[in-house]
């Protein structure tokens, strides 16, 4: 990722709950499994290629599609929170080596303005950024090279389920896009059934860095993909907040004994910094590092897999994040 999504890194619209099937079109549409057609969305209306070749994937969640897709993008925005060398994230480098493809063009970070000129040389005839910060001017500038679809709502906002239908749909493989969300909701349902523990337990999802702690909010698709698991929104989650904030707020030290909750799940980019924030007075006065029920979900690319899923990350993760997820239910019980 480009940007550490503690802060910055936007979630699924409040209105958008983690459904992994059943989402509805995004609008405009093709038919199922068909190519050509239009799209609607905040920016515009996309008429979209018959048979896309030349694929660029901006912003965070449309490579993946892709290439959960099987399709290649020719470029795709680099990714250094939790990438490798080449800005590439584990799971969209290990998809590309099942698909026997090289990495694609890593587009500088899109973080101001989209690279137009690095996009042009591709000579892309399609451009997909349905979960990004493209603006309007910057829209108009990026149709100009080729037809651009972006995010139905807000930006950096699309609940990942309608980043992958978006871009299926973009592709001409609406269906294949659905028998995806299928088999992701399995695997989903799945984990949730071997975990009958999870069931009911309060939740409350943490990070502190830079002299700031952050609480996220049920909005945050890390949450609910908690929820999806079995777990409750802790109500002091709610209750702390100011109410302005969507998706994460702030919340002072001197207040984290009041943050309740069965579990608390902290994110950290090392464990030195994790040890680090549960050996500080603040982080011991919160009830659930009292009890020892702490899911601590350590390392860049562990994170960026949750911050927030997407078609190749959800699985890639799941099973170390249901590990630390399990290990803190059982200080509860």
């Amino acid at each position: 990722m480009r940007r550490r999504p503690l802060l910055t890194f936007a979630a699924a619209a409040a209105t958008a709950a983690l459904a992994l099937t059943g989402c509805s079109a995004p609008g405009g549409g093709t038919d199922s499994g068909a190519g050509g057609g239009q799209i609607e969305h905040a920016l515009g209306t996309t008429e979209l290629p018959a048979d896309p070749q030349r694929v660029v994937a901006l912003g965070w969640g449309a490579a993946d599609a892709a290439l959960a897709l099987g399709v290649v993008p020719i470029g795709m925005e680099a990714q250094e929170y939790g990438g490798n060398d080449e800005a590439v994230l584990p799971w969209a480098a290990e998809r590309l080596e099942e698909l026997g493809a090289e990495t694609p063009e890593i587009l500088p970070s899109s973080s101001e303005a989209p690279p137009y000129e690095a996009i042009a040389a591709l000579q892309p005839d399609l451009i997909l950024a349905p979960y990004s910060g493209v603006d309007q001017s910057q829209y108009d500038l990026l149709t100009e090279i080729a037809p651009t679809v972006a995010y139905p709502g807000e930006p950096w906002a699309t609940p990942w389920p309608t980043v992958i239908e978006m871009v299926g749909q973009s592709l001409g493989l609406a269906d294949e896009a659905e028998q995806l969300l299928a088999d992701i909701d399995q695997t989903i349902a799945g984990s949730a059934s071997v975990h009958p523990e999870f069931e009911g337990k309060s939740i409350a999802m943490v990070w502190d860095t830079a002299g700031t702690f952050a609480v996220y909010k049920p909005a945050d698709p890390r949450v609910q993909f908690a929820v999806d698991l079995g777990f409750t929104s802790a109500p002091a989650v709610e209750e702390l907040s100011n109410g302005d904030e969507t998706f994460y707020y702030t919340l002072s030290y001197e207040r984290t004994s009041a943050l309740e909750s069965d579990v608390v799940v902290v994110f950290a980019d090392t464990q030195q910094e994790m040890d680090a924030f549960l050996a500080q007075p603040y982080a011991q006065a919160i009830p659930a590092v009292q009890s020892g029920a702490v899911a601590q979900v350590v390392g860049a690319a562990l994170i960026a897999s949750v911050s927030p899923p997407t078609a190749l990350s959800l699985t890639w993760g799941i099973d170390e994040y249901l590990s630390a997820l399990s290990e803190a239910v059982a200080a509860v019980e």
